[in-house]
């Protein structure tokens, strides 16, 4: 994946879907470009003017918990996000972010920093932080899902492969 630089999320844990995107938005804007300029409007507003593509969200445990819509993990992606970095994800927003081909990535990130440049590399299972000089071992990804992952999502994958096989 490509560097970018990290947005650390306060509050740092239970991210709830709410704080992703608010429900004022997520039920009356459709486009998921536009629902994306709402991103985290609730605890860092003007997030969506900060983020560049490639650029990563950085949070603690239980992120992605509340509700089980699509929208939010659809809005970071949008927004271009190489990958969301948390200690620990909610099963939904977790298994709905590799539904779409969100990259999520579980790892200490309590020695990354707001603005750090960081890069993530999935084949080594890493975190480089460049700012400050280290790497940090991440959870491995299920070869299935990193096909999600490089296909966009499950839809994608099985309109590419007409199936859900590893192997080919």
């Amino acid at each position: 994946m490509k560097k970018g630089n990290s947005h650390v999320l306060k509050p740092f844990d239970n991210v709830n879907t709410d704080y992703i995107i608010s429900g004022r938005y997520k039920f009356k804007i459709s486009d998921m470009k536009e629902l994306a300029k709402y991103l985290f409007e609730d605890i860092s507003p003007g997030f969506y003017k900060k983020v560049r593509a490639g650029d990563y969200v950085v949070a603690g445990e239980n992120f992605g918990c509340g509700s089980s819509r699509e929208q939010a993990p659809w809005a970071i992606k949008e927004a271009g996000i190489s990958a969301v970095l948390a200690k620990s994800f909610a099963r939904i927003f977790f298994r709905n972010a590799f539904n779409i081909g969100l990259c999520v990535v579980q790892c200490d990130t309590s020695k990354i920093k707001d603005g750090d440049a960081i890069e993530l590399d999935l084949d080594r299972e890493t975190v480089i932080n460049h700012s400050k000089k280290l790497k940090i071992k991440t959870m491995p990804i299920p070869g299935l899902m990193r096909r999600f992952l490089r296909d966009g999502g499950v839809v994608e994958h099985f309109r590419k492969h007409g199936d859900f096989k590893i192997g080919q």
